[in-house]
């Protein structure tokens, strides 16, 4: 949704934007091609950082990358003496280079480790969480997270299988969650797809702090400013939201600009189909 993004956060009038989650570096390339002046762009995957790196040398002299989790902003400009930005973006979720490589163990598309981290120098991976958790936390987590009916047949069949061979790979679980859940004709989605998404969330705390994030950032913004969130799913939209509607009502400067979340348009799923989950939603500091 790089137009959109573009309107939203209007880059041509210059200064500082933050790129909270800049992945390959596609909207960021698009901000300072805009016209921002400068961008400060975030990310926990020090893989992504090291792509973003390469696609965005023609501009290194206005870029700066950092190692941080979005969730660090407050600390990453007050590290640099930053009081205040002219635009932020968050794209959140994984991204399709985090699906597509190898090793990362995000998609049951391949049988491989069964990481999940975003930032694989940090926190403990799915396989080793799976190891030992306990049988009422993990269905609860699947439940939550992945929104699965079946969450607790699924743990069960979880914790019985690591009874006798360890959970450590993509295809050991999609072939468990599979088996767990009851066959009813034609399934329009993988029956694992639900449980992955939940695991994924877990691992890496996506939901953990995000309102706290979404009003930090707000008051990071100029005059004029806008702060734009990309979610991709419903428990992600859901927060930002209802937090955006919260700050809305507590301080007066600040005023929802997406009533209804912008979603892709039909060239866009036609190039990405992808996107098609995706949900744009921004707020603007007016005075």
């Amino acid at each position: 949704m790089v137009a959109e993004v573009l309107d939203l956060l209007a880059p041509a009038r210059g200064g500082l934007f933050v790129d909270c989650t800049v992945g390959l570096g596609g909207h960021s390339r698009a901000l300072l091609e805009g016209g921002a002046t400068r961008v400060l762009g975030l990310d926990r995957d020090p893989i992504a950082l090291a792509l973003a790196g390469e696609a965005l040398a023609p501009y290194r002299d206005r870029v700066e990358l950092v190692h941080a989790d979005y969730r660090e902003l407050d600390r990453v400009l007050d590290a640099r003496g930053i009081p205040a930005v002219d635009g932020t973006l968050a794209d959140l979720g994984v991204s399709s280079m985090q699906l597509d490589a190898e090793g990362r163990g995000f998609s049951f598309r391949r049988d491989e480790p069964l990481d999940m981290r975003m930032d694989q120098t940090s926190g403990a991976s799915a396989a080793e969480w799976l190891r030992t958790v306990d049988e009422e936390e993990l269905a609860n987590v699947i439940f939550e997270y992945g929104e699965e009916r079946y969450s607790r047949r699924i743990a069960r069949a979880i914790v019985s299988s690591r009874a006798s061979v360890p959970v450590e790979t993509t295809g050991q679980l999609a072939a468990i969650v599979r088996r767990a859940i009851p066959h009813r004709g034609y399934q329009r989605i993988d029956p694992a797809t639900r449980t992955f998404q939940a695991l994924r969330i877990w691992v890496n705390r996506e939901l953990e702090d995000l309102d706290t994030f979404l009003v930090g950032a707000t008051r990071r913004l100029l005059q004029g400013a806008r702060l734009a969130v990309i979610t991709f799913h419903s428990l992600e939209d859901r927060i930002v939201k209802h937090t955006f509607r919260a700050i809305e009502k507590a301080e007066e400067a600040m005023r929802i600009l997406t009533k209804r979340p912008l979603v892709p348009a039909d060239a866009e799923l036609a190039r990405n189909p992808r996107a098609r989950s995706a949900k744009l939603r921004a707020i603007e500091r007016v005075a």
